[in-house]
C-alpha cells in the first residue's frame, strides 16, 4: 500500500507517504522544523545546490517526487526522501534541533523494522489507520483479507519466475479487467480517483470479486503449474474470468452493475452511502 499520513514532531505536522514498503518523508517540512525558516523551499533548494557541490552526486537518485497534500487541500508533487537520505541531509543542517529529530527518525525506522519482523504489528497498524479515516469494521475484514490473498499470488508468482514490476503491474490489469470488464485505470476513472489506491475506494462486492479473482490464479497458477510471465499471463486471465463469470452472473439476477462510481473520498454521504453496502 501506498498511504500518506501526518507525523507529529514537538507540535510540527511532518508529510510522510508510506512508499515502496518504507516511509519517505517531506523534505521542506522537515528543514522547516529545523530551520525555522519561512522559505523552506528556497532553503532546500540553496542546500540541494550546496550538496551538489559538494560531491553527493548521487542524491538526485535518492530524492523522490511524491504527491501529498498542501495547505489548500490540493496534492503536489513534493520532494521526499527516505530515513537513510533524509539522515544525510539533516547533517547538511546546522541546527541545534537537529540531534532529537534524527533520534525521531530513528524511532520511526525501528518501528517499521518491528513491523517487518513481525507483521501482526504491520496489520495492526493498518487497521488502526482505516479505522482512523472512518471505514467500517466489516470493511476493513474485507479489506484485510483482501491483502491476504494478494500477497499469497505475489509469492506465488516469484517462485515461478515473474521478477518485474511492470510484469506484476500487468498480471494484475489482466485479473481485473476478465473479472470487472474493465481495465484498473477505467475503474479509477469511474470512481472519479487520480493517484489514490484504487481497492482503499473498493465497495463491499467490488473487494469480493478482486479476492476471488486473485484467489483463482492462485489455485490456477498451481495447478496449471504456470512457469514465467507468459504462462502466468495466461492463468492470470483464467483466473480474473472465473470472478468475471461470477460477476456477470450476479449482475443479470439483480440488475445493478458491480463496479460502481462510490468511493472512500472526504464527502461524508459517500461514507455513509459505502457503510450501507
Amino acid at each position: 500500500m501506498t498511504e500518506t499520513q501526518l507525523a507529529v514532531f514537538k507540535g510540527k505536522e511532518i508529510r510522510r507517504m508510506f512508499h515502496n514498503n518504507e516511509w519517505w518523508f517531506s523534505i521542506t517540512d522537515i528543514v522547516e522544523v529545523l530551520t525555522g525558516t519561512e522559505r523552506p523551499r528556497k532553503y532546500w533548494n540553496d542546500l540541494k545546490k550546496k550538496l551538489f557541490e559538494e560531491g553527493y552526486d548521487e542524491l538526485s537518485e535518492k530524492i523522490g517526487q511524491l504527491k501529498l497534500m498542501s495547505s489548500d487541500g490540493k496534492k503536489y508533487e513534493t520532494d521526499c526522501a527516505n530515513t537513510e537520505t533524509m539522515f544525510r541531509i539533516i547533517q547538511s543542517i546546522p541546527s541545534p534541533k537537529a540531534e532529537p529529530f534524527k533520534r525521531w527518525l530513528a524511532k520511526v525506522g525501528y518501528e517499521r523494522v518491528q513491523e517487518i519482523e513481525n507483521p501482526e504489528l504491520a496489520t495492526k497498524r493498518t487497521r488502526e489507520l482505516y479505522k482512523s479515516k472512518g471505514y467500517s469494521d466489516d470493511w476493513i475484514e474485507k479489506r484485510m483479507r483482501g491483502i491476504a490473498i494478494r500477497e499469497e499470488l505475489t509469492d506465488e508468482w516469484k517462485k515461478r519466475e515473474v521478477k518485474e514490476k511492470r510484469e506484476y503491474e500487468i498480471l494484475t490489469a489482466e485479473i481485473a479487467k476478465a473479472a470487472f470488464g474493465v481495465t484498473p485505470a477505467k475503474h479509477k476513472t469511474i470512481k472519479g480517483l487520480k493517484r489514490e489506491n484504487l481497492r482503499d475506494h473498493m465497495t463491499d462486492l467490488e473487494l469480493i470479486f478482486s479476492m476471488l479473482g486473485e484467489a483463482a490464479t492462485t489455485e490456477i497458477t498451481r495447478v496449471d503449474d504456470a512457469k514465467g510471465f507468459h504462462e502466468s499471463k495466461q492463468a492470470a486471465r483464467k483466473g480474473g474470468g472465473v470472478a468475471g463469470k461470477a460477476r456477470k452472473d450476479l449482475e443479470k439476477k439483480t440488475g445493478k452493475k458491480v463496479v460502481s462510481s462510490e468511493n472512500y473520498l472526504s464527502e461524508p454521504e459517500s461514507r455513509k452511502r459505502l457503510d450501507r453496502k
